[in-house]
């Protein structure tokens, strides 16, 4: 599995995990602050009683020998220093003669009758090594456990040694650390739950922002006349926060965004109306030219040679105009968006038509049928459509070479229509896929073909298939092409 990086969490995400990790850092080092100087605290009280035990046990041990106050039978036996006035309970105690322990026990009941249990060999190994220099160390005893102990020497010589257990500081220690932990997870817990809500609200504003961001996104802006109404709330504005700056940057975008693209429809529309005015009007002066031209040809006998020529050239200029113009003035009206007949067309029907046009057109070219078994409808325009398997059939035979196999398909699921024609010629230019279907793109130069056509035949394609509510689209490669246009299935 791949490790979730941190870049890729929501901006709600980042904050509340900042928050914990913060607050649990600072749990930290305030529970590690507090665990230190409580146990030095803690020590030092401990030393002190420490030092209370030794001078009491000095005191017992400085009796000279014969003394009345020394013990009858061993003057520097452990209980004479451990049951000493004061002693607590787990009191260690110890006499050492030339750095050998020659006693050493633990006070483990110091009641009116104190009870002593004398320590093992191994236990006091440790003992005979600490220095009697008045300072008190930690050393372990065994089972025992950590003493605090001082060893202070005596007035003849010897050495006694004074100790109080760790144990206590330890488990106040550790009480400590476990409440710390209880405490820190707690408010960790509810400072997540609680930043959760404080984020949620305070992103609020940012995420109405993003809605109308993704508002906007949905707008159909390539082409038409685009309303551009959606804002951000005025709610949101507040210019001292930084979600009300980027609301009224966002603001302020739209709505150059919109002036930009009114002032591109208007430009739109006007280029529309005058081609489409223009196309209109040309139409008269070229039937004129054309009937004219035939009227003159008909007495071809009194012409020359170099006559008839040019006659036949203004005749086919003419046709090729003729034919621009009638494209031209069809995409006026399609971006005009004029209403397209609504019928049943059996495009099974239209595609047989328009292949044996194509092969009547063109029959240096391999031509080749794949429709299904039963009649394939859809509702639209049976002109326009039937232009649109015209355009790509021709548009194959144009560009591509002599002995091409052209294959026009036909299939349907339940709620779509797919058209498709192929060839294995050379392909398309890959710099020309992208603007295939723009106006006046030209591609006789990349597929081998002399003769070209207006560029304009794809551009209908695409505007005719998208005034029926379908896509058309190309794939193009070296020894295939394939055009395939999808409809809404006929629901009848």
């Amino acid at each position: 599995m791949r490790p979730v990086r941190l870049s890729s969490w929501t901006l709600r995400a980042r904050l509340i995990a900042s928050l914990v990790a913060l607050l649990a850092v600072v749990c930290l080092v305030v529970g590690v602050a507090t665990t230190l100087s409580l146990r030095q605290f803690l020590v030092q009280r401990l030393d002190a009683q420490v030092s209370a035990a030794g001078g009491r046990a000095s005191d017992i041990g400085d009796h000279p020998r014969g003394d009345p106050g020394a013990s009858s039978d061993d003057e520097y036996s452990e209980a004479r220093f451990l049951t000493a006035p004061g002693q607590s309970t787990g009191t260690l105690g110890a006499h050492i003669v030339d750095g050998r322990v020659t006693s050493a026990g633990v006070l483990v009941d110091a009641s009116p009758a104190p009870r002593v249990d004398a320590l093992e060999a191994d236990d006091t190994a440790a003992l005979g090594s600490v220095p009697a220099d008045g300072r008190i160390r930690t050393v372990s005893i065994g089972d025992f456990g950590q003493y605090r102990v001082r060893a202070v020497s005596v007035p003849d010589g010897d050495v006694i040694l004074t100790g109080l257990p760790m144990a206590g500081v330890q488990e106040t220690v550790v009480r400590l650390v476990v409440v710390e932990l209880a405490v820190a997870l707690a408010g960790m817990l509810v400072a997540t739950l609680a930043g959760i809500a404080i984020v949620r609200r305070s992103l609020r504003p940012l995420e109405r922002v993003a809605a109308t961001a993704t508002r906007v996104t949905s707008l159909q802006l390539d082409r038409g006349e685009v309303d551009l109404s959606e804002r951000v709330p005025a709610t949101d504005l507040d210019p001292r926060t930084e979600v009300g700056k980027v609301a009224t940057a966002l603001n302020h975008l739209l709505s150059h965004v919109g002036d930009a693209l009114s002032a591109r429809h208007a430009s739109e529309s006007r280029v529309r109306t005058f081609v489409a005015d223009a196309s209109h009007e040309l139409r008269t002066p070229l039937a004129a030219i054309r009937g004219y031209t035939e009227l003159t040809r008909r007495d071809e006998d009194t012409l020359t040679a170099d006559q008839r020529y040019a006659l036949s050239r203004v005749d086919s200029e003419a046709k090729r105009m003729s034919v621009l113009v009638e494209e031209l003035l069809l995409l006026a009206r399609l971006d005009s968006g004029r209403p397209l007949e609504r019928t049943d067309v059996d495009l099974t029907r239209s595609v047989l038509d328009a292949v044996s046009d194509a092969s009547a057109a063109g029959p240096d070219h391999v031509w080749q049928l794949d429709l299904p078994d039963e009649p394939v409808s859809v509702m639209g325009d049976p002109d326009r459509l039937h232009q649109v398997l015209t355009n790509l059939l021709g548009n194959a035979r144009m560009h591509t070479p002599a002995g091409t196999t052209v294959t026009a398909r036909l299939a349907r699921t339940d709620d779509e229509v797919t058209l498709s024609v192929s060839d294995d010629g050379p392909g398309i230019d890959a710099s020309l896929v992208p603007d295939v279907f723009q106006r006046f793109t030209r591609g006789d130069f990349s597929r081998g073909r002399a003769a070209g056509g207006t560029g304009l035949g794809l551009a209908i394609v695409h505007a005719v298939v998208r005034a029926h509510h379908g896509t058309v689209s190309v794939d193009s490669r070296p020894g295939e092409t394939r055009f395939v246009v999808r409809l809404p299935a006929s629901t009848a």
